[in-house]
């Protein structure tokens, strides 16, 4: 027999299982916006996916649009956190592009940019859904710009480069790069391009450091 004022069983909250049913909808519309896209991502399916009774998805988040920017909020979120764990160490251009490559073959590997790509695909077809997804890449270009500054630093190729506007190239050209490898099904292009990116980083690298020759006594 319990003791007085202890708990016999566990008890899940209101709140709690409110946050687990939030979590499951946000993990489902994930999941179905990477293997079937945006105009399969129904409440329907998307309820099913998570097991849960699709009239969840407008009690917890209004509409299906709500619940996929949702899904999107979370991709972004849990990528910047790995975006900025793998370069808090970089130094240098070369070094950028190495970590660059990386970072594309995993979420290539895991299907996280397809999210924010079927929701830039599905813009185009749902009222007011173009302006949540931009702001939501703002961030990107915000990370992109501060890591560029970072890499360039005080060499002379800030000066004709603003960090700003290749972060906007950066995010636009890693974005598209995804696009196409998932329309070809073969993303070694995109790899090839990083290896030529490197070697371009390497020259600018060593016309912005020349070495310094001693003088003869």
């Amino acid at each position: 027999m319990a003791k007085a004022g202890t708990p016999s069983r566990a008890v899940t909250t209101g709140s709690d299982r409110s946050a687990d049913t939030r979590h499951r909808l946000v993990e489902a519309a994930i999941e179905t916006l990477q293997s079937d896209g945006y105009v399969g991502a129904s409440a329907r399916s998307i309820a099913q996916r998570a097991g849960l009774n699709q009239g969840l998805i407008f009690y917890h988040f209004g509409s299906v649009a709500n619940l996929l920017l949702a899904a999107l909020d979370a991709v972004s979120d849990d990528r910047l956190q790995t975006y900025d764990a793998a370069v808090s160490d970089v130094t240098g251009l070369s070094e950028l592009v190495d970590v660059a490559e990386g970072i594309f073959r995993n979420d290539l590997d895991a299907g996280y940019i397809t999210v924010l790509v079927e929701l830039i695909a599905g813009a185009s077809s749902t009222p007011g859904l173009g302006p949540e997804v931009s702001a939501r890449i703002e961030p990107w270009r915000t990370f992109a710009q501060s890591t560029i500054e970072a890499s360039i630093g005080e060499s002379p190729l800030g000066s004709v480069l603003p960090a700003g506007v290749v972060a906007h190239a950066v995010v636009a050209l890693y974005l598209g790069l995804e696009m196409l490898a998932h329309l070809d099904g073969e993303p070694q292009p995109a790899l090839d391009l990083f290896a030529h990116a490197k070697q371009v980083a390497s020259l600018v690298e060593a016309f912005s450091n020349p070495t310094t020759t001693k003088e003869s006594p």
